[in-house]
C-alpha cells in the first residue's frame, strides 16, 4: 500500500470518526472513495481539538460523547481497508490519544489495520525522534503540517522527514471554510518543493470546486474537511454517504462550469 494521487488535483477527505456513528463513518468513507477521494483522513475524536474550528469541534464533541476511542478508529480503518484496498488511509490525531494508547502499540495496530500513514497534528518535527522511529519500524508514513509562518530551516526538516505527502496549511489559525484563498499557499508550496519531491496537499479552508481548481494550479492535492463535516452534521446518517459523494463529485467541476 502507498499513498498516491490518481487525480489532478488529488483529493484528501477528512472525516471525524464516529460522527454520527462508526457505522455511518465507514459508509461515508467508502462513498467518498467511490466518488473520487484519493485519501481518507480518519480524525480521532479528542476532547480538546485546539487546532480545529467550530464545525470539527462539534463533531469531535459528538463522537467523544458516543464513546469513540482510538481503538475504535483503528478497527474502522481495518474495515475500510478491507472494502477499498487501494484507497489511501491516514489516521489524523492529536498526539495525546496516541501517547495514552502507547506509541509502539499504536504503530503495530495501525499497521495491522492497513493504515498508510499518520498525521499527528501537534507533533512537531523537532521532537519527533521516537515517533519517527516507530513509524519507520512498521512502514507507516508520517505526515507533517507545514505553515506559511514556518522558517526555511523548519520547512526543510518537515520535508525531509515526511513520507506520503506534505500537508501545507493554507493560512494560519484554525480549520474552517473560507470564501477565498489567500496568496500564502502557493508561496508555501513553492518553498516546500525546494526540499522534497513528495506530493504537497493544501488544506484549511478548501470548501468548493473553485478552491480545488485553484489549488490544482500549484499543488498536487486539496484537503477538504470542515465543509464535509458540516454537510454530515446537516444530514441524517442514512443520507450522509450519498450527500458526501455528490459533494465530492461537485468538487471536480470543470472551470467552464465554474465560470457560469
Amino acid at each position: 500500500m502507498a499513498i498516491r494521487f490518481d487525480h489532478k488535483p488529488g483529493l484528501v477527505v477528512y472525516l471525524t470518526a464516529g460522527d454520527p456513528t462508526l457505522e455511518a463513518t465507514r459508509a461515508i468513507a467508502v462513498a467518498a472513495i467511490d466518488a473520487g477521494a484519493d485519501v481518507i483522513e480518519l480524525g480521532v475524536p479528542f476532547s480538546d481539538p485546539l487546532a480545529d474550528g467550530p464545525v470539527i469541534q462539534r463533531a469531535m464533541d459528538r463522537a467523544v460523547a458516543r464513546g469513540t476511542r482510538l481503538r475504535d478508529v483503528l478497527g474502522l480503518a481495518a474495515e475500510i481497508r478491507a472494502e477499498r484496498p487501494a484507497a489511501g488511509l491516514i489516521i489524523f490525531s492529536y498526539f495525546n490519544p496516541i501517547l495514552r494508547y502507547g506509541l509502539r502499540a499504536f504503530a503495530d495496530d495501525a499497521a495491522a489495520a492497513g493504515v498508510d500513514g499518520v498525521l499527528a497534528t501537534d507533533m512537531i518535527v523537532e521532537e519527533a525522534g521516537e515517533y519517527l522511529a516507530e513509524m519507520d519500524r512498521v512502514g507507516l508514513a508520517p505526515v507533517f503540517l507545514a505553515a506559511p509562518t514556518s522558517p526555511d530551516e523548519r520547512l526543510e526538516a518537515i520535508a525531509t522527514h515526511s513520507r506520503g505527502f506534505v500537508y501545507a496549511i493554507s493560512r494560519t489559525g484554525i480549520t474552517g471554510t473560507q470564501q477565498a484563498l489567500t496568496a500564502d499557499p502557493a508561496a508555501l508550496v513553492a518553498r516546500i518543493r525546494r526540499w522534497t519531491t513528495l506530493p504537497v496537499a493544501v488544506g484549511f479552508g478548501i470548501s468548493n470546486a473553485e478552491h480545488v481548481a485553484q489549488v490544482g494550479q500549484f499543488a498536487d492535492a486539496a484537503v477538504v474537511g470542515s465543509a464535509i463535516v458540516e454537510l454530515i452534521e446537516r444530514s441524517t446518517p442514512e443520507a450522509a454517504p450519498a450527500a458526501v459523494a455528490r459533494f465530492i463529485k461537485g468538487l471536480r467541476l470543470p472551470q467552464a462550469a465554474l465560470a457560469r
